[in-house]
C-alpha cells in the first residue's frame, strides 16, 4: 500500500473523532435557509408542505423560536438539510428585522416573499422588506402569488399578479416570480412545478433533494433511502469546511462518520479492512486526487481575506461535492459487495466524477 493511500485511510479512520459533535451542531447553525415572509393566511405554511412532503401537524409541532420576531423550522428534524424561517410580527410598526437577517446571513438562503394573488394591501409586507432591503446583506428574492384560481377571471387574476409585483419591486427593484394555488379548483394545486422549479434556482439543496436516479435499478432504489443521509453529511462537511481551520479536522472526521453509517446500514462492519477494500477499489489516482485537493482547499483558506472569504466558499461547495460522490460509490460498493457482483474501478471512478460534476455545479449556478 503506496504512502497517499495510508495517509487518506488514517485520517478517514480517526481513532476519535473528537471533531464531529461541534463540526454537527455548526451545520445545524448554519442551515441553507428560505426566510418566508408573508401575512398571515398568504400561505407559507402550504409552500413548506410542498418541499416537505409533510402534513400541517407535523410541520406547525416542528416549528420553534429562533429570533424574538421569527420561528425556525428545519427539516428533516432529526438529520437536517435544510431550514424555513417564517417571520412573526409584520403587523407591529417597531418590526426590526435585524435578529432575522443575522439568522440567514450565516447561511446560504433566499428570501420568499408570499402573497395572496388577491390581496392588495400588502404595507406590512412592503415596509419589513424595506428594511431588510437597505441592510444591504440580502439580495435573492422570489415572490410567490398564492391562490390564483380564486381568481375567475384570467385578466383579472393577471392584473392582481402585477400590481403586487409592482409593489414589491418599488421597494426591491426587479423580482423574480411564481404563481400558485396549493389547493386550486376540484383539489388539482396549480403552479407546483414551477414553484420547485424557481425554488431550486435560489436554494440548490432543494434541487438535489428533488433530484432522482434515472432509470433506477435495484441499486439506485436502495440508495434514493439513505439520499437524505447522505445530503446531511454533505451538508455538515461543507458548512464546516467554510471555517478556516476547522475543515482541516471536520470533514475527515463527518466523511468518515458517513462511510460508518453506510457500511452499516448494508449489513457491513466498517473498520480498517473494509476502508482498505474500498479505497484500493477505487485506484490510488482516487487517493491522490482526494489528498491533494483536500490540502489545496486547506491552505487556500489560508491566505489573508481572499481565503478567508472565496477560498472557504470553494471549500464548501467542493466538500458538499465531494462528501456527497464518496458516500453515492460507497452505496455502490456496499451493494455489489454483498451482492457477490462488486463494480469494477472503472464503473466506481465514471460515477465518482458524474456525480460529483454535478453536484458542485448544482451548488454553483445558484442564482446571485
Amino acid at each position: 500500500m503506496n504512502k497517499i493511500i495510508k495517509t487518506m485511510m488514517e485520517m478517514l479512520n480517526p481513532q476519535k473523532n473528537t471533531e464531529l459533535k461541534p463540526a454537527f451542531q455548526y451545520s445545524r447553525e448554519h442551515l441553507p435557509t428560505l426566510w418566508l415572509l408573508g401575512k398571515t393566511g398568504a400561505g407559507k405554511s402550504s409552500l413548506i408542505q410542498t418541499v416537505t412532503g409533510l402534513d400541517g401537524v407535523e410541520i406547525g409541532n416542528g416549528f420553534r423560536p429562533c429570533t424574538p420576531t421569527a420561528l425556525r423550522y428545519v427539516f428533516p428534524p432529526e438529520k437536517p438539510l435544510m431550514a424555513f424561517l417564517d417571520t412573526r410580527g409584520l403587523s407591529e410598526a417597531d418590526y426590526d428585522p435585524s435578529e432575522d437577517i443575522r439568522v440567514c446571513g450565516a447561511a446560504s438562503h433566499a428570501l420568499i416573499v408570499v402573497m395572496r394573488a388577491e390581496d392588495p394591501e400588502q404595507s406590512d409586507v412592503l415596509r419589513a422588506l424595506h428594511q431588510i432591503r437597505a441592510s444591504g446583506k440580502i439580495r435573492d428574492l422570489l415572490l410567490v402569488h398564492t391562490g390564483i384560481e380564486l381568481i375567475e377571471s384570467l385578466d383579472e387574476r393577471q392584473r392582481c399578479i402585477g400590481h403586487n409585483k409592482n409593489q414589491v419591486e418599488m421597494v426591491w427593484g426587479l423580482a423574480d416570480q411564481v404563481a400558485v394555488d396549493f389547493i386550486g379548483k376540484n383539489g388539482r394545486p396549480a403552479g407546483i412545478a414551477d414553484l420547485i422549479h424557481k425554488l431550486q434556482e435560489h436554494l440548490p439543496v432543494i434541487a438535489a433533494l428533488f433530484e432522482e436516479e434515472m432509470n433506477a435499478g435495484v441499486e439506485e432504489e436502495n440508495f434514493l433511502k439513505l439520499k437524505k443521509e447522505v445530503m446531511w453529511y454533505a451538508g455538515a462537511a461543507a458548512a464546516t469546511d467554510v471555517v478556516p481551520g476547522l475543515g482541516l479536522f471536520s470533514v475527515p472526521a463527518i466523511q468518515s462518520k458517513m462511510l460508518h453509517s453506510l457500511a452499516r446500514q448494508y449489513g457491513l462492519e466498517w473498520n480498517r479492512t473494509l476502508l482498505r477494500d474500498f479505497f484500493g477499489a477505487m485506484g490510488a489516482g482516487f487517493a491522490l486526487q482526494y489528498a491533494a485537493a483536500f490540502g489545496r482547499r486547506q491552505l487556500v483558506k489560508l491566505i489573508p481575506v481572499y481565503g478567508q472569504i472565496i477560498g472557504g466558499v470553494s471549500a464548501g461547495v467542493a466538500s458538499y461535492g465531494f462528501t456527497y460522490a464518496l458516500g453515492r460509490v460507497a452505496c455502490m460498493y456496499f451493494y455489489g459487495k454483498n451482492s457477490g457482483d462488486p463494480p469494477s474501478p472503472e464503473e466506481m471512478k465514471e460515477r465518482f466524477d458524474r456525480v460529483f460534476t454535478r453536484m458542485t455545479r448544482m451548488m454553483h449556478d445558484k442564482k446571485d
